[in-house]
């Protein structure tokens, strides 16, 4: 019987498990931990052996929108109007636009690819980051409509 080595750092974190719950296809979970742990291991070689979790958590917080707009639909007219993103859809918005923009990318292994975006998304560069600024950019180009929220 094998030593199973597949286990994230010490002391997995809940945020590290909720995204290992996202990463993974098909119930395979270990396959999913064996990724993320060799993008940690990545993200380390990419960065010069700075903390991978810090830099994965810094990706997340930078991924995260604070806004986001909802169709409303008023007197037979669709207005987009913008809203609030409450605390546990910034995180699953988050992990979906790391996650969706590392199966984009073709030719490396996911954990490689997982690697790219999140030191990407930790610099404020990368798809993730760029589909929260068009996140924000809609909300506020909507503002006008906030009015119609309450309703």
């Amino acid at each position: 019987m094998h030593k199973n080595t597949t286990h994230i750092p010490e002391g997995s974190t809940p945020l590290l498990e909720r995204f290992i719950n996202t990463l993974m296809h098909s119930g395979k979970k270990t396959i999913a931990r064996r990724i993320l742990k060799d993008c940690f291991i990545e993200v380390s070689k990419l960065s010069e052996g700075q903390d991978p979790e810090r830099i994965f958590e810094k990706a997340i917080e930078t991924v995260k929108p604070n806004m986001e707009v909802r169709p409303k639909r008023v007197g037979g007219a669709v207005y987009q109007v913008p809203v609030e993103v409450k605390q546990n859809r910034q995180l699953s918005l988050a992990f979906r636009w790391i996650l969706g923009a590392a199966r984009k990318e073709k030719g490396a292994p996911m954990s490689k690819k997982l690697a790219r975006v999140l030191l990407d998304s930790s610099n404020e560069t990368g798809p993730a980051f760029k589909k929260r600024e068009d996140i924000h950019r809609m909300a506020q180009a909507n503002k006008a409509f906030a009015h119609l929220a309450k309703y």
